[in-house]
């Protein structure tokens, strides 16, 4: 059975924006693509700077301290110096509300 965590409301991430949330302990970033959000590792692979600090154009976010690209839709590293990819986690939204599966 999947888990999810509330983590805020849809109006609280404009379109083009993200946030920073923590579940069970863990940094995560959440983008709003058009109208859909992607939840991912905040801490960048390459050197743990933040994420949701970063850069968001269209799928792509930039590290705002060395400029490594992460692919929001799944994690992937577009660009390095980071070569790690990112953890990503699926997002629900229902009545407005965001969850994440944990």
């Amino acid at each position: 059975m999947d888990h999810f965590v509330t983590i805020g409301q849809v109006s609280d991430i404009g379109e083009g924006e993200m946030r920073q949330v923590e579940v069970a302990g863990t940094r995560l970033a959440i983008a709003n693509v058009a109208g859909t959000f992607y939840a991912f590792g905040d801490t960048c692979t390459h050197l743990d700077c933040s994420l949701s600090e970063g850069d968001l154009q269209e799928t792509t976010v930039t590290c705002s301290c060395h400029g490594s690209m992460f692919d929001v839709t799944s994690g992937a590293v577009l660009q390095g110096p980071a070569k790690k990819p990112e953890p990503s986690y699926r997002v629900e939204v229902r009545d407005g509300t965001l969850r994440i599966e944990v």
